[in-house]
């Protein structure tokens, strides 16, 4: 009798939750996992398998970060986001390439860029992407997109076909008019899927023990970074609230507000755990900087920085911010790069990088002397350095001419 009183108590809490769920804007709990998908059909076995052939190169490629420690933190924040029984549908690949960016293909291969973890800021902002791409997964959108990609070039073929034969000037406008309008449902079909991604990865993050509300930063912080890459190119600045009719996302503008409806209020006071982020990728952390200043993007390269910088300047970031300077090569530019990596050394004088890049940012100053001693200071740290040869050229007293 007990048993069936709080059964019917627990069925309760379900239907009013649901209620809840139903009667506002808030992501749904995610549903009952089924198991192990397989894939049915000629379109989806082919798919399958191709994915497969992708993956078999992909566990080779020089540019799979192998990690073993990132890999399994990363792991296990998607099992704590979308639950240990659909975690097991897939492998994470953590690619070393500095731009924004994760996928997931209909076998269960993820893939998850070193720039995307760069830019986010805790793990909740990570497990908001994660269950994104999961959800494409669980929902099988690669193979919807294809098909419908598929139907919509076969009908544009013979149309063009048609116009051919018609050979007139009104059947090539029709034609002109019809592949605008199959080009644009392809796209409004891709950013319909991420919506609906969008809804489910928060439905997860929602049931979570993190703060959903973290969801909103990734999109808010991308628009951020990409005004700072505009301002510092001097060019306008993105308009955010403009739908692009060939894009196949949602614009950031309105996935920041979408994301933030989606969100249960219950989880405002959540962790968002970032202590967790940032001693997951600190070891990683100076080859992901390096990557980023390699791309040659002053503005976005400076934002990421001073974002990490939000409790702090330390000696790894300095230096970063010093290189980022020195890159870009303006006369201003050095004496600013030479003060940041001046300052990386009052932080950590053992630094062999600081050291050096602070002695050759003084040499073009124009202060030879101090910049001497810097790169002196520098052979001292690390003898064996693979420019050591160069340096003692411009350091005569550590052994040049």
């Amino acid at each position: 009798m007990r048993k069936g009183v709080a059964g019917l108590v627990a069925t309760t809490v379900a239907v009013l939750s649901s209620a809840a769920y139903a009667a506002s804007n808030i992501a749904p709990l995610p549903p009952p996992y089924i198991g192990a998908y397989q894939p049915v059909g000629v379109d989806e076995i082919g798919a399958w398998r191709e994915a497969d052939e992708d993956e078999r190169m992909l566990v080779n490629s020089p540019i799979v970060i192998r990690d073993e420690a990132l890999n399994a933190y990363v792991r296990q924040v998607l099992c704590n986001t979308v639950g240990n029984d659909r975690c097991k549908a897939a492998r994470i690949y953590i690619m070393r390439v500095p731009v924004f960016n994760a996928s997931m293909s209909p076998n269960g291969t993820m893939r998850v860029n070193s720039g995307l973890l760069l830019r986010m800021r805790n793990e909740a902002e990570l497990a908001t992407i994660l269950g994104h791409e999961f959800g494409h997964f669980e929902r099988r959108h690669t193979l919807m997109k294809w098909k419908a990609t598929r139907s919509a070039t076969d009908l544009l073929s013979w149309a063009q076909v048609f116009a051919a034969l018609g050979n007139s000037y009104q059947s090539h406008t029709n034609f002109n008019d019809l592949e605008l309008s199959v080009y644009g449902r392809i796209y409004r079909f891709g950013r319909d899927q991420e919506r609906e991604a969008d809804a489910l990865g928060l439905g997860y993050l929602n049931a979570s023990a993190l703060r959903p509300q973290a969801a909103s930063a990734v999109w808010q912080n991308l628009m951020n970074e990409q005004e700072a890459s505009a301002s510092a190119k001097g060019v306008k600045k993105p308009n955010f609230t403009k739908i692009a009719f060939f894009a196949s996302h949602p614009p950031e503008g309105e996935r920041a507000a979408a994301m933030m409806t989606l969100a249960d209020p219950a989880g405002e006071n959540r962790e968002n755990g970032a202590a967790r982020y940032a001693a997951a990728l600190a070891p990683l952390l100076p080859s992901f900087l390096d990557d980023q200043i390699k791309l040659n993007d002053f503005g976005a390269s400076d934002y990421i920085l001073s974002a990490l910088a939000i409790n702090g300047w330390t000696a790894r970031l300095l230096l970063a911010r010093g290189d980022l300077y020195r890159a870009r090569g303006n006369p201003r530019d050095l004496v600013q790069a030479a003060e940041f990596y001046g300052k990386a050394v009052e932080v950590d004088a053992t630094m062999p990088e600081a050291q050096r890049g602070l002695g050759l940012s003084l040499i073009k100053t124009g202060r030879r002397t101090e910049g001497q001693a810097a790169l002196q200071r520098y052979l001292e740290l690390k003898p064996n350095a693979a420019d050591a040869a160069m340096i003692k050229m411009l350091a005569p007293a550590a052994g040049g001419q």
